[in-house]
């Protein structure tokens, strides 16, 4: 009788536990989201990178980027040889600002900033070519950076720097994996790289979806399939996030055929070797922008793109959406605050729960 009480009481435990662990769960989740507008113009916003929940750094088309300071805009509209350039790749460190416009000329400019202000600007990597298009760039610390863009011959264009961004290279194609006919990358959100410690990730698309690695900050590459839906321009993974250096996700789907969800997301916990769908047929529309919630264990994401904001609360299994305004980018400040941007504007999300 004792044993069986014993029993009887270490279950009834366990069951309030599993009913607060659930109800907590609940509580802790977003279930919408205030926008408001912070910066409006006639622009396609396609790169953030926040300071904080009241500062963030832009990049756009028509030769501008800023920083928005709270709702004041400190605007620079920057020209190569008298053309306006468009600019889809932004990279911040403690010491200067990064943009990289996307077709040729392809130009790379630090812009140097005391905390408050530029310093100044300088061109550090100009590439020309036909088939030269920029996509995405990050920083794995103040000297270590990454650009990427589409292929030129046969592999994807991979430049580093190891000075601070002072001067780059470029990966030679028999460092690197080789690309399909007909394989890209996407300049949507500035987010087909993701950085974890030393490793590096990029994602492209088109006629195949794929996930190229680096597990040393570009100096060795290997390159896995993934199941995310391909074969068409438009298809193909449009943005990557890892939580760790195990575990991540990608998102995309086809940017012309926004309706479709067969096969948007995938995840991996081998560090990108493998993917596994997720949602699929029942998760969100097209994405163009996904990111995990800071402080959110790795199993809260958002999901972003035209139509609309969702969100997920165990790794990209199921999802609600919270909100129908559309934007290209997302950029986290904090565990409720966040920046997106799209056409015309940047708004500041807080998310409730």
């Amino acid at each position: 009788m004792y044993f069986l009480r014993s029993l009887y009481l270490s279950t009834a435990i366990l069951l309030l536990l599993l009913l607060f662990s659930c109800d907590f769960a609940r509580e802790s989740d977003f279930n919408s989201v205030d926008i408001t507008p912070i910066f409006t113009d006639s622009l396609s916003i396609h790169a953030l990178s926040p300071m904080d929940e009241n500062r963030v750094w832009f990049a756009a088309n028509k030769g501008k980027m800023g920083l928005i300071d709270g709702d004041i805009p400190k605007l620079a509209m920057i020209k190569y040889e008298d053309k306006l350039l468009h600019f889809r790749s932004l990279a911040v460190t403690d010491e200067a600002v990064f943009v990289l416009s996307i077709a040729s000329p392809a130009v790379l400019y630090k812009i140097g900033f005391d905390g408050s202000e530029a310093t100044n600007i300088e061109n550090v990597y100009t590439e020309t070519g036909e088939r030269v298009f920029y996509n995405s760039m990050k920083f794995w610390n103040n000297q270590d950076g990454i650009a990427m863009g589409d292929p030129i011959d046969n592999c994807m264009t991979i430049i580093i720097t190891r000075d601070g961004g002072n001067s780059w290279h470029k990966i030679a194609c028999d460092n690197l994996p080789a690309a399909e006919r007909g394989e890209v990358a996407f300049a949507a959100s500035n987010s087909n790289i993701a950085i974890m410690g030393n490793n590096v990730w990029i994602a492209t698309g088109g006629s195949k979806a794929r996930v190229l690695h680096s597990p040393d900050k570009g100096s060795t590459w290997e390159i896995y399939d993934t199941p995310i839906a391909s074969g068409e321009v438009m298809t193909g993974i449009h943005s990557i996030a890892f939580w760790d250096e195990k575990n991540g996700i990608i998102a995309g789907g086809s940017s012309k055929n926004r309706e479709q969800k067969d096969a948007n997301f995938a995840i991996t916990n081998d560090g990108g070797k493998t993917w596994e769908l997720v949602a699929a047929g029942t998760g969100p529309e097209y994405c163009s922008s996904i990111k995990y919630v800071p402080n959110g264990n790795g199993e809260k994401l958002v999901a972003m793109g035209p139509t609309g904001i969702s969100y997920t609360s165990d790794r990209g299994k199921n999802w609600k959406k919270i909100s129908d305004e559309g934007f290209f980018v997302l950029e986290f400040a904090n565990d409720t605050v966040a920046f997106a941007s799209g056409k015309n504007r940047i708004a500041r999300l807080i998310f409730r729960k």
